[in-house]
């Protein structure tokens, strides 16, 4: 679990890989049609598919000759459970705590 958190956290880090998940949310896409956008090479591009991929956070499939690549949206669960984990911990209202301290301590 910790292993495939940081691949997909790593995998995320990045802008453009971040960027082509955005635009895999509105249908899967041929290699070529994800690297037009892009001011990189084909095989840069390549590359961040390739992280992407062993992240688990698309597929990549050849259709004839040419290869798509589909989000996986459910490879994201993972990290999204355990980024949720963190909104069961409620803010601390600092001024609050320094009032009652004001209030419960006496001053020295």
């Amino acid at each position: 679990m910790a292993q495939d958190l940081d691949l997909i956290f790593a995998a995320l880090a990045d802008p453009t890989r971040r960027a082509i998940l955005t635009m895999l949310l509105e249908d899967d896409m041929a290699v070529t049609d994800v690297a037009d956008p892009f001011e990189m090479s084909l095989a840069a591009v390549s590359k961040h598919l390739a992280i992407l991929t062993r992240a688990g956070l698309i597929a990549q499939e050849k259709r004839g000759r040419v290869k798509w690549c589909k989000l996986e949206p459910d490879a994201m669960r993972a990290a999204s459970v355990w980024m949720k984990g963190f909104g069961q911990i409620e803010e601390i209202d600092l001024d609050a705590l320094e009032r009652f301290l004001a209030a419960e301590l006496p001053e020295g």
